[in-house]
């Protein structure tokens, strides 16, 4: 059974950082490439992070480039969002996405918020 399982999330001060994770299993996860997407109160999913399988090659949504930091474990199954100087506009769910040709995964999503 796959599952992918964020965890990570909660209430943090702007200007604060919060460290994400996303652990898989029942696929090969060294094999797929992996998400991070965030969808914001009201708003569409949009996506803010990518990282290749091997972890080699990352991309970035314009709005997170040089805070946020993509990376991941092989051997734990497991990949991060790092999210350093946060703003009140990051708040929302983030959910992970392990993605292989046209076939995708999704977690449930964890609880960002980003607030005085």
């Amino acid at each position: 059974q796959v599952q992918l399982v964020e965890s990570g999330g909660g209430l943090v001060q702007p200007g604060g950082s919060l460290r994400l994770s996303c652990g898989a299993s029942g696929f090969t996860f060294s094999s797929y490439g992996m998400r991070w997407y965030r969808q914001a109160p009201g708003k569409e999913r949009e996506l803010v992070a990518t990282i290749t399988n091997s972890g080699r090659i990352t991309n970035y949504a314009e709005s997170v480039k040089g805070r946020f930091t993509i990376s991941r474990d092989n051997a734990k199954n497991t990949v991060y969002l790092q999210m350093n100087s946060l703003k009140p506009e990051d708040t929302g769910i983030y959910y992970c996405n392990a993605f292989l040709g046209s076939i995708k995964y999704w977690g449930q999503g964890t609880q960002v918020t980003v607030s005085s």
